[in-house]
């Protein structure tokens, strides 16, 4: 009801509709104990790394007994478990995957459905998740976003460019070339992720020069091809106008950062956290990106489930009372960095040296393995005039690559050159198919997939 009634509204009480509804999410996610949480971080920014140890494992232990005394399912799952007295024994329990936090939600969680709040993972590697978050872990959470954020000069009110999976338009706006709605009270900007093709890429550009915000946050591919746009068409961009980029949901290959810091002229500053609640790993001022101990425990783990510097990550989150998170098989996988390496940022939690993404944003070869997301996205080096592409697998000896080129630039030539990065990485053998695209679309959350891998249970990992 609410979305037929929204639709019928003009665009200037659209935004007044979008600017109440903030208002009252910003009331749950700023009110309560957040400006606790946010002092909290802010007096812990420079904490020894004892110091921080100790948190993490005092939160561990009271995650621990909570999940013990509330949650059915936890419950029996330790039933025969011989329980860790710290963290240095964590592995003495089990490790649980998403289709068994799925199956099993209603017993997970802590909490009376009435009393949380509600968040869905993304179903782009699967079905959707629904999980339960206390009104003060959500306010925590926010707390610690809010920390990382604030280190790059934000606030809530400054004014901000989001890109992420809001679907707030319009016919009427698209016949304007309208492709975004504003939150006037707090100065946000929602631009759609859902439009992002090449005839309308201009319409976004402009009005972010003219919007001239001084932050801009959301899915980084998009942010992507709006800059890609800027650049090949000479657009001007302001300098000195946006202070921080923050992507959000998605992986950042280094072509993405390169272009929108460049397009946008200021720094990107990564963050990896997840709908369902991950704790966080936030890059600093000097470009190192942290595990923040605070926020839960972080497992780098092979496929025997043994530490390792680059692996699978198995998460343990203190901010997920509601629906508990212990010894939680994500799907992402990351490396650390050497552990003699300090940073100079003065935050003295560990450092990460990459966030590889999801452990299911590959595309397998039978002749040369394993090609991760970064290596897909350099298939693009030395060429021109690819727009967009995907890469899609649906059998195990080939390979589908959608692509959407500038007819103007892209040429035989550049053809083959893409041909041959694709062939460097996934040998002569296997099937390759290029299929030329005029549009390829984003995922029904706004997000776009670089990688689409369907054959993941058929690759022995």
């Amino acid at each position: 009801m609410k979305e037929s009634v929204y639709k019928l509204m003009p665009h200037s009480v659209q935004n007044l509709f979008v600017t109440g509804y903030n208002i009252i999410q910003y009331r749950k996610r700023y009110g309560g104990k957040y400006n606790f949480f946010l002092q909290h971080f802010l007096s812990k920014r420079s904490a020894s790394f004892d110091e921080l140890k100790t948190i993490q494992n005092e939160r561990f232990l009271k995650l621990l007994g909570h999940a013990i005394e509330n949650s059915k399912y936890y419950q029996n799952l330790y039933k025969d478990a011989e329980m860790p007295t710290s963290i240095g024994e964590i592995a003495k329990l089990p490790i649980i995957s998403k289709e068994m936090l799925r199956q099993n939600i209603d017993d997970v969680v802590t909490i009376d459905g009435k009393d949380a709040i509600h968040l869905k993972t993304g179903g782009t590697t699967g079905k959707s998740l629904e999980v339960l978050f206390t009104l003060d872990n959500n306010q925590e959470r926010f707390a610690m976003l809010d920390d990382f954020r604030g280190r790059m000069g934000y606030q809530l009110g400054k004014k901000t460019a989001w890109f992420s999976g809001k679907s707030l338009l319009t016919s009427r706006d698209l016949k304007r070339n309208r492709f975004w709605k504003t939150d006037i009270k707090h100065h946000v900007r929602y631009y759609s992720t859902f439009h992002i093709k090449d005839d309308y890429l201009k319409y976004y550009v402009e009005d972010l020069i003219k919007f001239q915000p001084e932050f801009l946050s959301g899915f980084p591919s998009t942010m992507f091809e709006i800059a890609k746009h800027g650049l090949k068409y000479g657009h001007e961009f302001p300098a000195n106008t946006v202070k921080a980029v923050f992507p959000t949901a998605e992986s950042v290959t280094p072509v993405m950062r390169s272009a929108i810091e460049t397009f946008f002229k200021t720094k990107m500053y990564n963050q990896y956290a997840s709908s369902e609640g991950a704790p966080f790993i936030c890059e600093c001022k000097h470009g190192n990106l942290h595990l923040e101990l605070q926020s839960g425990v972080f497992e780098v783990l092979d496929k025997n489930d043994r530490p390792t510097k680059s692996g699978r990550l198995v998460i343990t989150s203190f901010t997920t009372e509601g629906t508990p998170l212990i010894r939680y098989d994500i799907g992402d996988s990351i490396t650390l960095e050497d552990e003699t390496k300090v940073c100079g940022c003065g935050n003295n939690n560990p450092m990460v040296k990459e966030i590889l993404g999801r452990v299911d944003d590959y595309v397998y070869s039978p002749e040369n393995g394993k090609i991760n997301l970064g290596n897909v996205s350099n298939t693009l080096k030395d060429t021109k005039g690819i727009i967009r592409f995907q890469a899609v697998q649906n059998e195990i000896n080939t390979i589908d690559v959608l692509v959407v080129v500038d007819s103007e630039i892209f040429n035989d030539k550049i053809e083959q050159k893409f041909i041959q990065n694709w062939r460097d990485r996934i040998g002569d053998k296997m099937g390759l198919n290029i299929r030329y695209m005029d549009d390829i679309p984003t995922e029904k959350s706004g997000k776009f997939r670089i990688v689409k891998n369907n054959i993941k249970h058929l690759v022995n990992t």
